[in-house]
């Protein structure tokens, strides 16, 4: 098949689950209620809680949610064939990730912008909610380690790098430091006019999006910044220098930094995908990977590892903290709900497909191809090598419209490096809630700080960003074990909402069925690593393994007793206590 019609059936699929789909379920299944009062409104404080334009906060849940996972998943499934991985990227996402992501904004709405694992406490018990709270740390803490050891990657000037031709490198992208730096500032100030001085947003966005078009303009043109190569940031440095950033934007307030650079690197991946996919259909190329390819070389099995690899860009537990994290206390009217949380899911979904694309039909040949996925060896060696595929496959495809491929290639850097930077900074915010739930539950009122709980978060970060196996990043390992914990976390939250509409009468079986999906191949993932950390005497990891299996079989325990006792609710609002959420 050639890829444009793949693509084109893709994009229908997408639309009519939006318009048909996404509208059942707002309507008969959540009941979105545009009367009803959102966080944002009722415990409003300037710092967490502000009620924010719709379309800001798109880009912000957008941007919060498209890291490096999105393109880094199918980047590495399509070892696998083009077939399974875009399958399960656009089916997957329409009814599983869109649903889980929608499913745990809604819940979070209706209890004071709490947390998901907060939410477990008023859904299920508070046993529910501190195994729920343990998952999150570990889950996100391995998801950002991950994270800041590829991005440090992408950011130092390796062997690769040649600054006449940015087009060729395969690890390194100096090039995104400058127009990263940029975007920061821009931010700043974008945040400040419009939130002390009230600018209005047309008129700042476009002048801070110009701004950020030349920076990358410049980026291309002078890489590292008139910086000698010898003297460039290593890739050691690089991780350091990422910390404290994730370390600031956590603490400041979301108006003064996330706000305004969330949106703007939103306006970014527009762009992107926009003349990625114009390009692409006008290049019209063809697959130079297999369709199909069951057994690559020292591969695990297809089944179930496609839905672990593939998290977000499909579905991803990780969203449901972001929809339950940030997006919930800054989200002004249940009405907008369906725009943001489905409808995010959906765009995020696009870049996942566009992975697909460009790591299967992006090669010049098939035997470039070959060479880049000849065995599983090759890629657990070099994650940072397989997102250069697709930076390399889309700069190709915009090559199509007339743009320079260094230009093009630096362009995609750029996305690629400034939205794994935002989810990097939104995701240890998120843990910092996650430590400070974690103090009120132990009563240690020392983590209800957000510059301690902050710093335990970076903490656990550091540890995975520098873990190695056998002197080596344990880059894939870890990818992996993020894999199965994010997929049992996204399980985990669609059992929330699934009980949470069965004691309100609801049909259930909308977040049922795709809450058994999750829950039966992530154990199965799970149950295969732990054999292989046991054998390659990898014990941390398999402690870690065998926690994560322990915590989510004692929440599935939860909810079965609860389910058991027939809770019933008339009341949308979910009660801790002696608390009910408005």
């Amino acid at each position: 098949m050639p890829p444009a019609l793949a693509c084109a059936g893709c994009l229908l699929l997408y639309l009519l689950g939006y318009l048909i789909y996404a509208r059942h379920l707002s309507s008969a299944v959540f009941r979105l209620d545009p009367k009803r009062a959102t966080p944002a409104h009722t415990l409003r404080d300037g710092i967490d809680y502000v009620p924010t334009n719709k379309f800001v906060l798109f880009g912000h849940h957008y941007a919060s949610i498209t890291g490096l996972a999105p393109m880094l998943g199918p980047a590495v499934a399509v070892i696998w064939g083009w077939v399974p991985a875009m399958l399960w990227v656009v089916l997957g996402a329409i009814f599983v990730g869109c649903v889980h992501d929608f499913g745990a904004l809604v819940v979070s709405m209706r209890a004071k912008g709490q947390s998901i694992g907060k939410v477990a406490d008023g859904v299920i018990g508070s046993r529910a909610k501190g195994l729920f709270l343990a998952l999150i740390f570990f889950g996100v803490a391995l998801a950002m380690g991950v994270f800041v050891y590829i991005i440090a990657v992408l950011l130092q000037a390796g062997a690769d790098f040649d600054a006449s031709n940015l087009a060729a490198a395969t690890t390194s992208f100096p090039s995104a430091v400058l127009p990263s730096a940029t975007l920061m500032v821009l931010a700043m100030v974008m945040g400040f006019l419009l939130y002390r001085k009230n600018f209005p947003l047309g008129p700042t966005t476009l002048v801070g999006f110009v701004l950020m078009l030349l920076s990358v303009w410049l980026g291309t043109k002078y890489p590292t910044m008139g910086v000698a190569l010898a003297d460039w940031p290593g890739r050691t440095t690089w991780t350091w220098i990422l910390l404290a950033y994730a370390f600031a934007a956590s603490v400041l307030p979301v108006w003064s930094l996330l706000q305004a650079r969330d949106f703007l690197n939103s306006l970014l991946l527009y762009l992107g995908l926009g003349a990625t996919y114009a390009g692409f259909f006008i290049l019209g190329p063809t697959f130079t990977a297999p369709a199909v390819n069951l057994h690559p070389y020292g591969a695990p099995p297809l089944f179930p590892f496609v839905f672990i690899i593939i998290a977000c860009g499909a579905a991803s537990g990780f969203h449901s903290l972001v929809s339950s994290g940030t997006t919930a206390k800054q989200i002004a009217s249940e009405s907008h709900a369906k725009f943001i949380a489905y409808g995010g899911m959906i765009g995020e979904s696009l870049l996942g497909l566009l992975a697909v694309l460009a790591c299967t039909a992006g090669f010049e040949n098939q035997n470039a191809w070959n060479n880049a996925y000849r065995d599983w060896a090759t890629i657990q060696s070099g994650l940072g090598a397989k997102l250069g595929a697709f930076i390399s496959g889309c700069a190709r495809f915009i090559e199509a419209l007339g743009v320079d491929r260094n230009l093009a290639a630096g362009f995609i850097a750029v996305v690629v490096v400034s939205f794994a930077l935002t989810t990097l900074d939104s995701a240890t915010r998120l843990l910092r809630f996650n430590v400070s739930e974690i103090g009120t539950s132990l009563r240690i009122k020392l983590l209800d700080n957000r510059f301690v709980a902050t710093g335990i978060a970076i903490a656990a970060i550091t540890f995975f960003a520098f873990y190695k196996i056998d002197g080596k990043p344990a880059g894939l390992a870890i990818w992996t074990l993020f894999g199965i914990t994010n997929q049992l976390l996204a399980g985990l939250a669609l059992m929330v909402v699934s009980l949470y509409l069965h004691q309100r009468g609801r049909n259930p079986w909308f977040t049922a069925l795709p809450m058994l999906l999750m829950l039966v191949s992530t154990f199965l993932a799970l149950a295969e690593k732990l054999q292989g950390f046991f054998k390659n005497e990898q014990y941390l990891l398999l402690t870690i393994g065998i926690g994560l299996a322990l915590i989510a079989l004692s929440i599935l325990v939860e909810g079965m007793r609860t389910l058991a006792r027939g809770d019933a609710h008339d009341d949308d609002a979910i009660t801790f206590g002696e608390q009910i959420a408005d």
